[in-house]
């Protein structure tokens, strides 16, 4: 069974580098305005996605399991 994980955003933050989208572009996408947007559902665990939340350069993003919570990286 593949991990899930949740990916939140703090807009408020973020710079609309394009770090994320460029790194998992299957996982975040940039919105009109500029800013980083999250999916909807879950994500599969994958180095790519943490690997986006480690680089960006404002620290907007949170990765969290789906099961119990637990975060996988915090800014």
């Amino acid at each position: 069974m593949t991990e899930l994980w949740t990916v939140e955003i703090d807009s408020s933050v973020c710079v609309g580098s394009g770090l994320c989208a460029s790194s998992a572009p299957e996982c975040f996408t940039l919105e009109t305005s500029g800013r980083a947007r999250p999916p909807q559902a879950p994500v599969e665990a994958a180095d790519e996605v943490l690997e986006a939340a480690e680089n960006c350069p404002a620290a907007a993003i949170t990765l969290r399991k789906v099961a119990g919570g637990e975060e996988v990286f915090a800014p």
